[in-house]
């Protein structure tokens, strides 16, 4: 394919070209507007876009008839939005098991289809790949001074100064990860792009994406309003576990008609659209029988979903701390996310009966891991390193290994050791 010279490199890239290398077709999921399309077209040597208006009806006739057609093109084929015509679901995993070939495909999806739509589950010829809106790293906001990567291999002695002051942490948090915000020098009119995901969400897609559903008692009635209470909630519930029980107290006082399952079926939709994705709790063996809470933590996809649904702006958010505080720790979530995905990790959050918890738990599939609080100002590191500190002694070493970290992620300038072995990090200096 042509050169594309506005690319901006992703972390997601190399972890792209793995899973063509090994896989005859790779999906490629997330939220609309994250940059899909745009990372599978930078490896596709051509491309089927599905949504194209001049040749939608076209193409959904042919997927009709002999999808087959649709798949015929130089590899890797990227075939875009494909669950628009979900058979061709079915058409590329037979044409991977007649070509016996890797780097056959690529699918971009911003919805989850309903699993009746597939006749098989793709297992050994799809492989997946979520992708979410752009870290700091990703968006040159993080100087990339200290690698998650190099501290999960033993080099923890680290140094670096993040550039961000606190003003610039509240504005990344409104105009979010959007990778099209980036190229918006207007900085009002880049916050808008979140504002715009916003309304498009809550006024069209929760009802276009179901009205796919076949049974009529499982769809949602159009209430475009109900569709916001329902994201000001989670807004309002960010980075807690709250449950859906306090969701819809939250909710019932200013709407009394919204029933538990009515809740259910909204958030649902929301996951399917890669809206809110949930930060799972960690279940570590334990050196005495400590409760652990088994909660998820509530997140939006990018912060910026809340700031947008909250009306809220940078200035104000300088002077509301505690929010500030909380919608600082879903962007460190964020980024974290996509960090540690490029190092075949995922992100849990740990919360025991006596109230100790570490704000990110980072997994390997090796088995390695590390700890991690966020705390935006300076003067909390003191009790977040005690706190990592005490956690590694309840954690049964022999069966989990030790930490390969311990670290305070802040909103400050200086990444360093300290003499405890507790690492301090500001956002601004993190990369994979």
């Amino acid at each position: 394919m042509e050169e594309n010279n506005d690319y901006l490199p992703r972390v997601y890239d190399e972890i792209l070209k793995d899973k063509l290398e090994s896989s005859g077709a790779v999906l490629i999921t997330g939220c609309k507007w994250c940059g899909k399309t745009m990372t599978g077209a930078h490896q596709a040597n051509s491309i089927l876009y599905m949504q194209d208006p001049n040749q939608r009806k076209n193409f959904q006739n042919i997927a009709d008839s002999k999808p087959s057609l649709l798949l015929e093109g130089a590899t890797p084929r990227l075939i875009d939005e494909w669950q628009m015509s979900t058979v061709l679901w079915d058409a590329v995993r037979f044409e991977c098991d007649r070509r016996q070939e890797m780097s056959q495909f690529i699918l971009t999806g911003s919805t989850v289809p309903l699993d009746s739509e597939k006749a098989h589950s793709g297992t050994g010829r799809i492989a997946r790949m979520q992708m979410r809106t752009m870290s700091l790293y990703e968006s040159k906001e993080s100087n990339g001074s200290v690698s998650l990567k190099d501290l999960f291999d033993g080099n923890t002695d680290i140094q670096g100064i993040s550039q961000l002051t606190i003003e610039d942490l509240s504005y990344l948090i409104c105009r979010g990860g959007w990778p099209a915000s980036l190229k918006v020098k207007n900085k009002k009119n880049a916050i808008r792009m979140a504002q715009n995901y916003v309304d498009a969400i809550a006024n069209e897609d929760i009802f276009r994406l179901d009205s796919e559903q076949e049974n009529a008692n499982l769809r949602l009635e159009r209430n475009p309003e109900r569709a916001y209470s329902i994201l000001r909630s989670l807004a309002r519930n960010i980075c807690t576990m709250a449950n859906n029980k306090t969701l819809l107290d939250d909710i019932t006082a200013n709407d009394n008609g919204i029933s538990a399952s009515t809740l259910d079926k909204y958030l649902n939709a929301l996951r399917r659209l890669f809206v809110i994705e949930d930060q799972q709790a960690w279940k570590p063996s334990m050196r005495s029988k400590s409760a652990l809470r088994t909660s998820a933590k509530r997140h939006f996809v990018d912060p910026s979903i809340a700031t947008a649904v909250m009306r809220t702006n940078p200035e104000k958010l300088l002077m509301d701390f505690e929010s500030f505080g909380f919608l600082f720790e879903s962007l460190c979530t964020r980024d974290m996310r996509a960090y540690s995905q490029v190092n075949d990790g995922e992100v849990f959050h740990y919360r025991d009966k006596t109230g100790l918890e570490a704000d990110m738990i980072i997994s390997l599939r090796d088995g390695r891991w590390g700890a991690a609080e966020v705390k935006l100002g300076t003067k909390q590191i003191e009790e977040a390193a005690k706190n990592l500190l005490t956690l590694k002694e309840k954690i049964n070493t022999d069966k989990m290994g030790n930490p390969s970290f311990l670290m305070v992620i802040t909103g400050g300038q200086y990444a360093y050791k300290r003499n405890d072995g507790i690492l301090v990090v500001p956002l601004g200096c993190l990369k994979p």
